[in-house]
């Protein structure tokens, strides 16, 4: 052992004693096969969803997008029917139905995952994920031209069954832990989706989609004016870099955390009763939105040490909204009794 460790290196050598067999000192992501690159093969077998470890469909059917396909390839990278997108990292990522404006009213795609172990109740987990808005494709007549909002995540303390046709399609709760409050609408860099939230029970299960009725989604148009009516009105959206963990430095954190600040530094306390204080955000402009995005309360933070009431809010998740010096940051967070 280098005998310098003694001095400088002490602190980190005691922090990380309980960790000496995985011989690092982070939290981990909870997440397996976080960037949907483990397979069983490269193949574009139907159904389009199997093969792929750890992950599989509770509504719809999500697909596998992969780079080791054929240039073109149904589900190949990065030109495939439904969009021309390089993964955000390695090469796959997984692309999902966000929205349908025809048909099955209500369909959607959500991919499913066992976290590596339940969430602790009462513990803070950081969450994220990539998602890109699928336009263009090698489709001979394009269907994907819209994009929409409240693209999330969603935990589960049971597993879903398998979604296989002709199943019912589920039916939106409405809900998600973690969500993208605006249009994801960026047909060519990679959203970052982030967020954190109290645990309030052993959840098992993480849960990739969009979760909310069609009434209360909103939809931005790619499509020029006068398209034929082949292009019908859809929305896709691909996903990669799936993250959930403990530590507030541990997943890609942009929206949330900024500037080396963790969350908890903004936004306390969480859960709340009465009032919820946001610090060092003086002059932002902020939103707060219930669980299926309504807007509750705007305005702007006056002090750096800022308290809104809360006291006859109804109990239940909601999401903080700031908008500071051209940065969006989101935080979600609880109102207890």
């Amino acid at each position: 052992m280098n005998l310098r460790w003694l001095g400088a290196g002490l602190g980190l050598l005691l922090g990380c004693l309980g960790f000496v067999a995985n011989l690092r000192c982070e939290a981990q992501n909870l997440v397996p096969n976080p960037g949907f690159e483990e397979a069983d093969s490269c193949s574009d077998q139907l159904p389009p969803f199997v093969g792929i470890h750890d992950w599989y469909s509770v509504n719809g059917s999500p697909d596998h997008l992969r780079s080791c396909l054929p240039y073109g390839d149904f589900r190949g990278l990065p030109m495939n029917f439904f969009t021309y997108q390089e993964p955000f990292e390695g090469t796959s990522c997984a692309g999902v139905y966000t929205y349908l404006q025809n048909g099955q009213t209500e369909y959607r795609e959500w991919i499913l995952a066992p976290l590596l172990e339940p969430l602790v109740v009462g513990q803070t987990y950081y969450c994220s994920f990539r998602a890109n808005a699928a336009f263009g494709g090698n489709h001979t007549y394009p269907q994907h031209w819209l994009a929409n909002d409240k693209v999330g995540m969603r935990f589960s303390t049971i597993p879903m069954p398998a979604w296989n046709d002709p199943d019912p399609y589920p039916l939106p709760p409405n809900h998600a832990h973690i969500l993208y409050p605006q249009i994801l609408s960026d047909t060519v860099g990679w959203t970052l989706v982030s967020g954190s939230f109290l645990a309030d029970s052993a959840y098992q299960y993480v849960m990739i989609g969009q979760f909310f009725s069609n009434a209360l989604t909103d939809t931005l148009q790619f499509s020029p004016e006068g398209v034929p009516w082949y292009w019908l009105p859809r929305a896709y959206t691909l996903v990669d870099a799936v993250c959930v963990t403990t530590n507030p430095e541990g997943c890609a954190f942009g929206q949330d955390v900024g500037e080396g600040q963790a969350i908890a530094s903004v936004l306390f306390p969480n859960p709340a009763r009465d009032q919820v204080v946001v610090s060092q955000r003086e002059g932002a402009e902020a939103q707060v939105m219930d669980a299926v995005g309504r807007l509750l309360w705007q305005g702007r933070i006056t002090s750096e040490h800022w308290v809104l009431d809360v006291g006859s809010w109804a109990r239940g998740a909601y999401v903080l909204r700031l908008e500071q010096r051209g940065r969006l940051k989101t935080h979600t967070f609880v109102l207890v009794e």
